[in-house]
C-alpha cells in the first residue's frame, strides 16, 4: 500500500525541529530510523498529516562522556552503539545487545531513541535503559526534563513523552564488564518473545534485571533483585531466584507465545542472564 498524504520537513538543528512539532502540534509526528513508523504508514496504520525528520539534527546524535556519565544521542544508530569503544569499555551493555537487534540494514538504520519512543513491547532497549538505571533526556519548544527509565514505558506503545517533545539523549553511568543481554527471539522479525538484561555486582550481591516480550511494558524483575540481596551470588540462588522472574506479571499471548510459555521463558533467561553476566565480570 502506499500512505497517505503528508507534508514532509527535514530540519537542521534541534531547535528547528522542536519549532516544528510545536507550530503543528498533534498533526506531526518525529521521523527517526522509520522502521516502525514507516511501514505503518504504506499500512495505514498512521497517517500523521506532518513529517519531521530528525535524521539531519546533529545535536540528537554522538556518544560522548560528560559529568561522570555515558551520553547517547538519542539518533545514534544501532551499528553505532555496537562499534562504539567508549560503550565497550565502560558501558558494553549496549555493545553486548545491539547486534541481536533485527539485520544489518535494521541495525544501519534504526537509531536507539526511535525504538526508545516507539516503546514496542517486543524491543530490545528498554530493558537495557532499565537495568541500567538509565535517565532520558527530553526536550521541547518550551523546555526539557529529564525521566528516569523507570517511569518512562506507560503501556503498549505508550510512554511519558508528551505532544511535542523529542527524546534528545539517554544518559547511563558506567557499569562494568558484569553485564548480559539473553534473548529468545520470534525468527521471523526478530523481536523478542523474551529478551532479559542483566547488570551484577558480585562485590555487593547485587543484580538489576529488565526482561522485555512478555508483558505490554518491560519491567524491572524487582523480586528477583530481593530475592539475591542477601547473600553470595551462587548457582543454587540464581536458579531459586530466577523462579520468581514472572510473578505478578500479566503475560502476553499471541500466535508466537501462550502466557505460560512467555513466564517459562522469563525464569529460563533470566537465570541465564545472571549467570552470564557474572561470568564476564
Amino acid at each position: 500500500m502506499i500512505a497517505a498524504a503528508f507534508d514532509y520537513h527535514r530540519p537542521s538543528s534541534l531547535a528547528d525541529a522542536l519549532a516544528l512539532l510545536a507550530r503543528h502540534g498533534d498533526d506531526a509526528r518525529a521521523l527517526a530510523g522509520g522502521h516502525s513508523l514507516v511501514p505503518a504508514m504504506k499500512l495505514r496504520l498512521a497517517e500523521p498529516p506532518v513529517l519531521v525528520d530528525l535524521s539531519r539534527v546533529p545535536e540528537l546524535r554522538g556518544i560522548v562522556e560528560e559529568d561522570g556519565s555515558i551520553v547517547i544521542g538519542a539518533m545514534t544508530t544501532h551499528a553505532e552503539l555496537a562499534a562504539s569503544p567508549i560503550l565497550a569499555a565502560k558501558c558494553p551493555l549496549f555493545a553486548k545487545t545491539a547486534p541481536q537487534i533485527g539485520d544489518m540494514q535494521v541495525r544501519n538504520r534504526g537509531t536507539i531513541g526511535g525504538s526508545l519512543a516507539h516503546a514496542d513491547p517486543a524491543a530490545d532497549w528498554p530493558p537495557v535503559v532499565l537495568a541500567l538505571d538509565a535517565e532520558l533526556d527530553v526536550a521541547a519548544a518550551t523546555g526539557s526534563r529529564r525521566i528516569p527509565a523507570t517511569e518512562f514505558f506507560k503501556d503498549i506503545m505508550q510512554t511519558a513523552l508528551r505532544p511535542g517533545e523529542v527524546l534528545r539523549a539517554i544518559r547511563v553511568r558506567p557499569s562494568g564488564s558484569a553485564v548480559a543481554y539473553v534473548k529468545t527471539e520470534q525468527k521471523a522479525s526478530g523481536f523478542a518473545l523474551c529478551g532479559v538484561a542483566a547488570v551484577a555486582n558480585r562485590t555487593a550481591n547485587r543484580v538489576s534485571v529488565a526482561i522485555t516480550g512478555v508483558s505490554a511494558i518491560p519491567f524491572r524483575a524487582r523480586d528477583v533483585e530481593r530475592a539475591l540481596e542477601s547473600g553470595p551470588l551462587t548457582p543454587e540462588r540464581i536458579a531459586d531466584a530466577a523462579r520468581s522472574a514472572a510473578a505478578g506479571v500479566q503475560m502476553l499471548s499471541d500466535i508466537h507465545g501462550s502466557q505460560e510459555y512467555r513466564a517459562h521463558l522469563a525464569r529460563v533467561n533470566v537465570r541465564r542472564a545472571i549467570e552470564r553476566a557474572i561470568a564476564h565480570a
